[in-house]
């Protein structure tokens, strides 16, 4: 540790403290999109050496604690004494996962009264990672923590002092008085003040809606609708960014290559949201465009020719030039995705739907346990009237009501009538007709062909399900007022029929894709512009909310946008949003929680005397029964915390802080539906314990459910695709000929092509992993997150019985009764189990919308990878005279990827180049490892490293 000290009085009582820190990472989002973010970024080598004389001066960062229980004049809590750390910040030794520890010690008389928070100030030209404050001893106290987990950008972007208040909650009647004030001002500085564009360093939270989709000033074909702010399209809020609006649309926002957040929602120095930035912006920015070219050239066929050929991208691999894999294969996130053998070939890893049996996909059990234990089994309904209707306005869409008969499903229902079938309980739907009808016409006018569907199925006295049969409907060639033709598709096994059936099934898969997620983001800005992060519900959600908002941007930016990844690899395209913002219309928060969405689906009824108080309707539904265990410990930890929070209601209709954050959550976040019914009105504890119930059951097991099957289910592109492109063939038809001769090549015509399967593995690949460093439900990134030991003894229980609960899901597995659970592919159902390792799993509930991966990646033309470089000398201190940093760096750049060096003739590297010569040696020297070290992530093996040349002119 580093001890340092400027400017103290030897006399009084001095505490001693710990400042935990980490220096800027290269992988920080906002800093390094491109090669040259990497040379143009503020800081560079200039501001490192600057930074180096400031910390040299003893002057980089001062701390000035603040006392909770003794106020000055003016009724404020008294300041410390500013105390300034010591050392080389750019140079620290490291405790692990890049952090450092500083010693420090504090002037502060027992008349001061007990520290509640403190005042940061960085004067470095470079930001840093503040981790947290730990005090010892301090008098009549003990020990206090104080955990910041914030950015510390230089001071001149401030108007007001950053502040960070210790581990201790108070409702806002409770704050000690001294601390009053500072609280107030805090929130009013996060929530800004509604005007101009946000920059890097800002931690303003603020609403808008999702104007900036599309980019108009390309051309119309370009442009896309703005979602929220309107009846048409109502859509939860996004964050505030204020950029210009466009040229040709003054109702849509200008893109850019990065979009804001809040700062401290971008966790740039950990993995989690490392891989997801690069390895999306990389497969967007590198290898789709790579993958084009190789279809374009013709390098390889554009169509799978059966499904021997899909098996290929695991087994034997896609031949692709070598110029194509040296663009891929140097980044450290790709090389774990685009596996090589060495030569020309990529590999993609088996995917579990295959491991065991390559055909079981294929089976109508399968088809049908995957809406119990898939990537959406949250769709599936008890079918509660006969024959289902559409809710469509018939004024508009005209007569929908489903052209399934009861002749063609009583031959199937082990002699129960129709009626009989659904007074047991026996039938369900999967009906996905009304979310896509509006704008199918439009669908179809592009290169993909879809149907609106219905499925009705049938529970086997197992409880297993079976299909029974698949409306796919089209819009009326008369228009819409005219109704839509259906076609009814019944089982079969053999000929021509059962490819048909295998087609019927492959146009439902595609149709289930479509969702929205963009709920969760107006919670995060709501609270905190509302809530304190001294206040106790902020502790109890915040966990729960890192990184969505940075992963949001980042699907704006690339995933959802105009041309963006799912526009271009799923069947909605450019209307994969519109969409979503028309099922966001029937969106209910109080249906969020998995009792409510179970009972109003009629997959589960009410009955208090069975575990949970509701009975499925499908004993053996693995999302189902694992969720109820996940909500209720989710439910019974938050009701417990709650109730330690708010003594009695009262309290909670009097906490100012809550009241605003619930009004302005309902009225603004998610303002489209603010005179829904609904709402709860937040007047009781339990009502509160309810909505916080939703959000981190939403956020945490919700999420896990339907993510982290993606690969494991879809990386098998036959199984799910994501595109449908010919219409099924009708008898007499070329097309019908080629599906009874050729089954497999008619399918694979039909379903998602090669070039986007290629996209959409990576992409899922990337998205079902877990990182090294996610904080999973039950646990905390820091034991110290409050001082409350009522509420971290609640907590313990908590993770106790999530430890429980993931026992008994094993045993479950172990049981040969419950089919659903392994189904004819043999995937054991763990999506639920709380715990989980690094990579892809298919297991684990991380504690936040959260994507993980097993290293991060840069965005652009090239990548460096980080060894650990220390130089070993007896007096470890080298002078020298001359060390050309930009050399070595793209010297190791070179060996890594057997190319030119993109640095060559760079007029502003000779600028720094020349500036560095203007500096002592023994400071180049420390600039220098400190820029090396800065751009090499650990996943480079020393070996690789000592093959590259690096010079030290020594004197």
């Amino acid at each position: 540790m580093f001890s340092g000290v400027t400017g103290l009085i030897h006399r009084g009582h001095k505490i001693n403290g710990t400042v935990v820190l980490m220096r800027k990472n290269v992988l920080d989002v906002n800093s390094l999109t491109s090669v040259e973010g990497v040379i143009g970024d503020g800081i560079g080598l200039i501001g490192s050496a600057l930074d180096n004389i400031t910390a040299f001066l003893g002057r980089s960062v001062s701390l000035q604690l603040i006392s909770a229980t003794k106020p000055d004049a003016n009724g404020n809590g008294k300041l410390g004494k500013p105390t300034f750390l010591e050392g080389i910040i750019t140079s620290l030794p490291t405790l692990g996962a890049g952090q450092s520890a500083f010693n420090i010690h504090f002037e502060w008389d027992a008349d001061m009264g007990i520290p509640g928070a403190f005042y940061i100030k960085n004067f470095m030209q470079v930001e840093f990672f503040l981790v947290s404050l730990t005090l010892e001893d301090v008098p009549n106290h003990g020990s206090i923590h104080f955990v910041c987990n914030s950015w510390i950008y230089n001071a001149k972007h401030f108007k007001n002092d950053r502040i960070f208040f210790a581990n201790q909650t108070y409702l806002p009647s409770e704050t000690p008085a001294p601390l009053v004030k500072y609280r107030e001002e805090e929130l009013h500085n996060l929530r800004g003040d509604g005007t101009g564009e946000r920059k890097e360093w800002d931690r303003i939270y603020d609403y808008d809606v999702y104007n900036d989709l599309g980019d108009p000033d390309k051309g119309e074909k370009h442009a896309r609708p703005v979602l929220g702010g309107s009846d048409t399209l109502p859509y939860p809020r996004r964050g505030r960014t204020g950029r210009r609006p466009t040229r040709k649309d003054p109702n849509s926002e200008s893109r850019s290559q990065d979009v804001y957040i809040p700062r401290d929602e971008a966790f740039g120095h950990l993995k989690s949201s490392d891989f997801l930035t690069y390895g999306l912006k990389s497969i967007s920015q590198n290898v789709l465009p790579a993958f084009q070219s190789v279809f374009d050239l013709n390098f390889t066929p554009q169509e799978f020719d059966s499904f021997d050929d899909v098996h290929g991208l695991y087994e034997g691999g896609l031949k692709l030039p070598t110029n194509i894999l040296s663009q891929i294969s140097p980044l450290p996130v790709l090389k774990e995705i685009f596996r090589t053998d060495g030569e020309q070939f990529l590999k993609f890893p088996p995917p579990k739907v295959v491991q065991v049996s390559r055909s079981a996909w294929m089976t109508d059990e399968e088809f049908a346990r995957e809406m119990l234990a898939g990537l959406n089994p949250n769709l599936i309904r008890c079918l509660q009237e006969f024959p289902p209707r559409s809710k469509l306005d018939s004024q508009v869409y005209g007569g929908h009501t489903s052209q399934i008969t009861k002749e063609h499903l009583e031959p199937n229902l082990e002699g129960l009538t129709v009626d009989e079938a659904i007074q047991k309980k026996r039938l369900f739907l999967l009906d996905l007709h009304d979310s896509i009808m509006p704008y199918l016409r439009r669908i179809n006018a592009t290169f993909t062909k879809a149907y609106a569907t219905r499925t009705i199925l049938f529970l086997n006295n197992n409880q297993t399900l079976k299909p029974l049969a698949i409306e796919l409907s089209l819009p009326h060639p008369q228009g819409d007022q005219s109704g839509v033709i259906s076609q009814v598709f019944l089982p079969a096994n053999e000929g021509v029929e059962s490819s048909i059936w295998l087609l019927a099934k492959a146009y439902v898969v595609v149709n289930d894709s479509l969702n929205t997620h963009a709920v969760v983001e107006p919670f995060i800005i709501a609270t905190n512009r509302h809530l304190s992060v001294v206040h106790p519900i902020y502790k109890l959600l915040h966990p729960h909310y890192r990184d969505t908002m940075n992963i949001n941007g980042l699907a704006r930016s690339t995933l959802v946008n105009e041309g963006g990844i799912i526009e271009q690899t799923f069947l909605w395209g450019r209307y994969s949003m519109e969409m979503s913002a028309v099922i966001y219309k029937d969106w209910v928060f109080t249906d969020q929680a998995l009792p409510a969405d179970l009972i109003k689906r009629g997959m589960a009824i009410e009955d208090p005397a069975c575990p949970h108080g509701i009975r499925l309707m499908i004993e053996d539904y693995p999302y189902a029964v694992d969720g109820l265990e996940i909500w209720d410990a989710i439910k019974t930890w938050v009701h417990d915390y709650v109730f330690l929070c708010y003594k009695s209601d009262d309290m909670l209709r009097q906490d100012s802080e809550l009241q605003a954050w619930w009004k302005e959550l309902v009225e603004v976040g998610h303002g489209d539906k603010k005179n829904e019914p609904w709402w709860p009105k937040m007047q009781t504890r339990e009502e509160l314990v309810e909505a916080c119930s939703i959000v981190i059951w939403t956020a945490s097991a919700l999420h896990a459910a339907v993510n982290f099957g993606q690969y494991p289910y879809g990386g098998l592109i036959l199984n799910r695709p994501t595109i449908s492109r010919r219409f099924m063939p009708e008898k007499g038809s070329a097309e019908y000929e080629e599906l009874r001769k050729s089954p497999q090549k008619a399918y694979l015509k039909t379903i998602t092509p090669k070039f986007q399967t290629l996209i959409d593995l990576s992409v899922i690949e990337i998205l079902s992993r877990h990182a090294s460093d996610e904080v999973y439900l039950g646990k905390r990134d820091n034991p110290n997150w409050t001082s409350d030991t009522k509420a971290l003894e609640a907590f313990k229980r908590f993770g106790n019985k999530l430890a429980e609960i993931e026992k008994k899901l094993s045993q479950r597995n172990n049981d040969e009764k419950l089919r659903n659970r392994h189904g004819p592919v043999q995937m054991p159902y763990t999506l639920l189990f709380p715990s989980s390792e690094e990579g892809m799993t298919f297991r684990g509930i991380p504690n936040m919308y959260v994507f993980g991966s097993v290293a991060p990646i840069l965005s652009q033309s090239f990548i460096l990878s980080r060894p650990f470089l220390r130089h070993e000398s007896p007096a470890n201190s080298w002078p020298v005279k001359d060390v050309t940093s930009i050399w070595i760096l793209s010297k190791v750049n070179s060996c890594m990827k057997g190319g030119s060096n993109p640095y060559e003739g760079s007029g502003s590297l000779n600028q720094l180049l020349t500036s560095l010569h203007l500096l002592p040696p023994w400071l180049i020297f420390q600039i220098t490892m400190t820029h090396l070290y800065k751009f090499f992530p650990p996943s480079l093996e020393l070996g690789v490293l000592l093959k590259c040349p690096i010079r030290l002119v020594v004197e």
